[in-house]
């Protein structure tokens, strides 16, 4: 733990050397006085997935300390448009310490923090996409004993002039290094802020979109972070989309995280991986293998996929991704490995090998677990998720799989170990149900599951009406036959939904 504070690049973190789960107000309060701080931001999601700002000035000590004991009113009407009304629509604001991180684009010392909602009464918002993960993960741990972890691939494209210069060839470049990636120096500014903004980072890596149009280059880019506590997972995936778009600005570059961007190029997914953790072990694994306990959560995921898409896939270009022979998936199933399928259960250590050993003589074998960076990826979300509902929509999954009679023998029926994308397996391609091809479609889905997200209270019933009527707001059961008719449509809605999220 010493060495995890040692090298955290948070400066409040390396300050009150303590983690950010045991931030106090005292501590806040400490900080901001001995390093002279000015400026206080409270940012909070709202309901376009957009973060919002309210800044405070650090007049004196008693004010300040006010604003951190409790929270601030804001506008709910403008915030959540979907599902507040003008007449009754006043909200708290109330900072979270452990988000608490310097702000990297002021000047003036600022210091930020996440905010919960909370209603007129001073309890927590039913309907705030915050609360209800809040709520998804205690109902997961109350049902299985067990804490559901998380962690997102963040893919994006970043888009600047092209100087015909070390090209790369179209609809390549993963992993590609300086000079025929172009963001690269981008990319890693982008990883060091979002690590001193408490981001806690896997690794970031050129992806394989990447083309030119007209007098400008589209580059692909993927930033990972570790596993994590799923609340932690959503507010380090939301800093950093806020950190990626303002870095962009500063640079003259345009970045965006829409799930299509023009037509017949590979689009962006927000993968998320999972993780189901005991005592701060991996429960997924056993002696090297996938266990019953991950084969029980893939059910669930399996069960509720088609209705997820309305969480993780929210405007109709998230349809326009989810084509075959993309690394994009369809149908639902699973598999080991495998990029055609929805859940993949991706290398994970499980051999008993010590290949580092093997390749440095220098070195002693050592004896380490390394089983425990298992995880099961999920990877039909795009960056138009409300990231918060879609990973509470993944622990409800998750714990509808415990739920289940029958959940082992539902994995084993919806799993397979081939590319189905192929020819030769379309027998195995026709027993197989579909995710939806629609925004409209996903509605359908969620109408049909709804029982599910609102058990034990998860979801409240008001807010899938709320979702349910928004995706049906689109319209586009029949897009597909429009953009036939009519092809510019399909660009007429990336445009729309360029910078979704």
């Amino acid at each position: 733990m010493k060495d995890t504070i040692a090298m955290n690049l948070n400066p409040l973190v390396q300050y009150l050397k303590k983690s950010p789960k045991d931030f106090t107000k005292s501590d806040i309060l400490k900080f901001i006085e001995e390093k002279e701080i000015k400026m206080v931001n409270f940012r909070y999601v709202a309901g376009d997935g957009r973060m919002k700002t309210l800044n405070f000035v650090v007049t004196h000590k008693s004010y300040i300390e006010q604003v951190l004991s409790a929270g601030e009113r804001v506008d709910g009407s403008n915030i959540f448009p979907a599902f507040m009304h003008a007449g009754s629509s006043d909200l708290y604001v109330v900072p979270r310490f452990s988000t608490a991180f310097m702000d990297p684009f002021c000047e003036i010392p600022t210091l930020c923090f996440l905010c919960s909602y909370f209603n007129k009464d001073g309890k927590p918002m039913e309907n705030s996409p915050e609360f209800i993960l809040r709520k998804a993960l205690k109902s997961f741990h109350h049902a299985t004993g067990m804490d559901f972890c998380a962690m997102g691939e963040l893919e994006f494209y970043v888009i600047g002039d092209n100087d015909n210069c070390f090209p790369t060839p179209n609809q390549k470049g993963y992993h590609e290094s300086m000079p025929f990636t172009k963001f690269e120096h981008f990319r890693t500014e982008c990883m060091l802020l979002i690590a001193k903004c408490g981001g806690q980072i896997k690794y970031g890596h050129s992806e394989v979109g990447n083309f030119t149009l007209g007098d400008k280059i589209y580059e692909q880019n993927e930033i990972e972070f570790l596993v994590t506590d799923a609340m932690d997972a959503a507010d380090q995936l939301v800093i950093a989309k806020w950190i990626i778009r303002n870095v962009a600005y500063q640079y003259g570059f345009d970045v965006t995280f829409a799930p299509k961007i023009t037509e017949g190029k590979a689009g962006s997914g927000l993968h998320i991986h999972t993780q189901i953790v005991k005592d701060g072990v991996n429960q997924m694994v056993d002696k090297g293998k996938l266990n019953s306990i991950a084969k029980t959560a893939i059910a669930g995921y399996m069960t509720c996929a088609s209705s997820l898409t309305a969480f993780g896939n929210t405007n109709p270009t998230s349809y326009f991704r989810l084509v075959p022979h993309q690394e994009a998936p369809t149908s639902i199933c699973w598999g080991d490995r495998n990029r055609s399928v929805l859940v993949r259960v991706p290398l994970g250590w499980t051999h008993t090998t010590d290949m580092i050993a093997e390749i440095n003589p220098n070195e002693k074998p050592v004896n380490e677990d390394l089983s425990q960076k298992q995880t099961v990826e999920f990877r039909c979300p795009d960056g138009s998720a409300d990231i918060y509902l879609l990973i509470a929509g993944l622990t409800v999954a998750a714990r509808h799989g415990f739920e289940m009679e029958d959940a082992l023998k539902f994995a084993t029926k919806t799993y397979v170990d081939v590319n189905i994308h192929k020819s030769e397996n379309k027998e195995k391609l026709d027993t197989l149900a579909q995710l939806p091809a629609s925004c409209w479609e996903s509605a359908d889905e969620l109408s049909q599951h709804r029982t599910i997200f609102e058990k034990h209270g998860v979801f409240p019933s008001e807010m899938i009406d709320d979702i349910i009527k928004e995706l049906k707001s689109f319209n586009d059961l029949k897009i597909r036959d429009e953009i036939k008719a009519n092809p510019s449509k399909m660009m007429e809605l990336v445009n729309q939904y360029f910078h979704c999220g």
